[in-house]
């Protein structure tokens, strides 16, 4: 047998030791295990110290027992990597402890008749009552809001994709970018200035979606920038080389191709306004009747329901457990949005393969 022959056989070298599959579980476990004792033996009480205490521990054994078996380069690697699955652990955990708080605080009193009715005459300590009004308020208030922002925020996507140059265009990226950050707050203080004490408009749920498509605004015109921007421009081209005028081919071409896009970010908008409170506070005023009329006189709200029932509960009674119910149907809602943008991105997504 020749020498060639005999070193193909040999098992190869270029491979170093590797840790099995289960390490990262064994270290976990190991860490909790230390941490909790560690914990009890200093006399730490609190649940967030031992966490804190076991992630620390694991970190460091991962490095540690990775050095030692694959080397630095590799536990350097598994570091980084238990970094990131530390980092989605903390932002998950409170997320899952809102939801399962809110589900389980808000499902004693939700119901059909909570859904079906509104407070009416139902005092706050007494038992009874629905959100009917605030849900008819809030799909009245966000409606109105998406109709006033939509348009304005696409149509300003496209001036600046396809027609924005020079001062005017940087001055409206630079204006957009800045009401992307304004608070709620004075959103609702501008339109109350204007709306309610200049114009002796009178407060309205109509007033309250003025200062939802304030802040609705800048979202739909930075998502509907992005998606205009991922449409090729060779579509663009092909469309002009056939004589199609600008405007027609931006119409049948550039809009219809970037749909499913921008379908999904006014989703997105429509669940980042449903949920603000400062502007309904000061615009929208709130009742106890149902208001089907959002141009005239106060109108209820989901947030600002929730807001004045535990602000009447003082921490416990009926009223406590509808603001809870309210909120549970808040997050309901936003949830049920982000799904169906979900669903319009992927139904909307361009086919690939052959």
């Amino acid at each position: 047998m020749s020498t060639a022959a005999v070193s193909d056989k040999r098992p190869s070298t270029l491979r170093g030791a590797s840790l099995p599959k289960w390490s990262p579980w064994a270290i976990a476990a190991g860490s909790i295990a230390v941490g909790v004792g560690i914990s009890l033996a200093a006399g730490l009480d609190s649940s967030i110290q031992w966490a804190l205490m076991a992630v620390v521990l694991f970190v460091l054994g991962t490095y540690v027992v990775a050095a030692r078996v694959e080397g630095r380069r590799q536990a350097k690697d598994r570091i980084a990597t238990s970094l990131v699955w530390v980092c989605f652990l903390l932002a998950v955990i409170p997320l899952a402890s809102l939801i399962w708080e809110t589900l389980k605080r808000g499902v004693k009193v939700f119901d059909v008749y909570f859904l079906t009715h509104s407070m009416g005459v139902v005092a706050d300590t007494e038992t009874g009552g629905g959100i009917y009004h605030a849900i008819l308020g809030t799909l009245e208030q966000v409606g109105l809001a998406t109709v006033i922002a939509v348009p304005i925020g696409v149509l300003s996507a496209v001036y600046l994709v396809e027609y924005g140059r020079g001062r005017l265009a940087r001055a409206v990226t630079f204006f957009v970018d800045v009401m992307t950050g304004i608070p709620s707050i004075v959103a609702g203080l501008f339109v109350l200035s204007f709306w309610i004490l200049i114009l002796k408009m009178g407060y309205s749920g109509f007033a309250g979606s003025l200062a939802l498509a304030i802040l609705m605004m800048p979202v739909v015109v930075r998502s509907t920038e992005e998606m205009l921007k991922l449409v090729p421009n060779e579509l663009r081209e092909a469309s002009l080389a056939l004589g199609v005028p600008k405007w027609r081919t931006i119409l049948k071409v550039v809009l219809p191709t970037s749909i499913g896009g921008i379908t999904t970010g006014v989703m997105l908008a429509i669940a980042r306004i449903t949920g603000e409170t400062a502007p309904m506070l000061l615009l929208v005023w709130g009742t106890n009747f149902i208001n089907s009329n959002p141009f005239k006189d106060p109108q209820a709200s989901l947030p600002l329901y929730i807001y004045q029932q535990y602000a009447n509960s003082a921490g416990a009674g009926a009223a406590y457990d509808r603001a809870w119910a309210a909120a549970l149907a808040l997050i309901a809602f936003v949830m049920i949005l982000n799904l169906v943008a979900r669903g319009i991105a992927r139904w909307k997504a361009p086919k690939t393969g052959r």
